[in-house]
């Protein structure tokens, strides 16, 4: 096992954990339901009294089977990990902890939410998934033309409703769109913060070494372009580099001992695919 494989289940491992944090310390014990299983497994349990980890267990194994006749195994390894070590995590920590960490209902809607979606975030940027309502989504878009962000929006929705009948208020299903809003912009500030990345230019007349060392230290990709000053009509080599935003201050770092009088000229790139950035995925052709 490498240690890039064995880094990516650490992730994984880390991310459930913070997920079913949120859910047993804050959401459940609060008696917000949220969207997903999850949700579902809450709503049992305190209309029929099963932990939500069994819940969790027992419905994703009977799915698991149904996906892998369907559709194959193809799902992956790491979403049969995330499922029951997820159901794990649901049982041990929903016996340790029975009251919620924070008596305000809302308090523990914003930070259940953040949590739910911030370790959904971390392991679903792994390749893994909890399984649950992702699962029926995958099965469902396999035979059926539906955007699986709608569907998922949609079951969502009915099963924050349904907890109207557990609960008899209105100010509960209210809280759970709450927390599944705060839970999806989460997931998005996780995924997408990750693959945020920035372009930098930078015109000095120590461009070498500038990107000897930036090819060295940061082990990034340097490209060198001609321009010419407008005023001192003399010509420039501009080093461009794109980096991850958490590189900038390496970078700069790096300008600033070689050459302080360096300018240099940052900004946000929208998307970056290639070596060392995202893989650009193949998109079917229109009919």
């Amino acid at each position: 096992m490498t240690f890039k494989t064995i880094k990516s289940y650490f992730l994984i491992t880390v991310g459930i954990i913070i997920n079913s944090l949120g859910w047993t310390a804050f959401l459940i014990p609060s008696k917000i339901v949220g969207g997903g299983f999850s949700g579902i497994g809450t709503i049992l349990y305190y209309s029929m009294g099963i932990p939500v980890g069994v819940t969790l267990a027992v419905s994703n194994a009977v799915l698991i089977l149904i996906a892998i006749r369907l559709i194959g195994a193809h799902f992956g390894i790491k979403t049969i990990y995330g499922i029951f070590l997820s159901s794990g995590a649901m049982l041990l920590f929903q016996s340790l902890i029975t009251e919620p960490l924070v008596n305000d209902a809302f308090m523990a809607t914003v930070l259940g939410g953040f949590l739910a979606g911030a370790g959904v975030g971390i392991f679903f940027y792994q390749g893994a998934s909890s399984g649950g309502t992702d699962l029926i989504a995958l099965i469902i878009t396999k035979f059926r033309d539906i955007a699986p962000g709608r569907l998922l929006f949609m079951m969502d929705v009915v099963i924050i409703g349904s907890s109207y009948m557990v609960f008899q208020s209105l100010e509960t299903i209210i809280y759970g769109f709450v927390a599944m809003a705060i839970a999806a912009y989460s997931i998005d500030m996780v995924i997408e913060g990750r693959k945020q990345s920035a372009q930098i230019f930078i015109i000095s007349d120590e461009y070498d070494k500038i990107s000897e060392r930036l090819g060295k230290e940061l082990r990034r990709g340097v490209t060198i372009l001609n321009g010419k000053g407008w005023y001192t009509n003399k010509d420039k080599n501009i080093v461009m580099v794109i980096v991850r935003k958490n590189e900038i201050p390496w970078v700069l770092g790096i300008v600033h001992e070689t050459d302080e009088k360096a300018f240099t000229s940052i900004s946000n790139s929208m998307g970056v695919y290639g070596e060392g950035f995202e893989t650009m995925k193949r998109k079917k052709k229109r009919s």
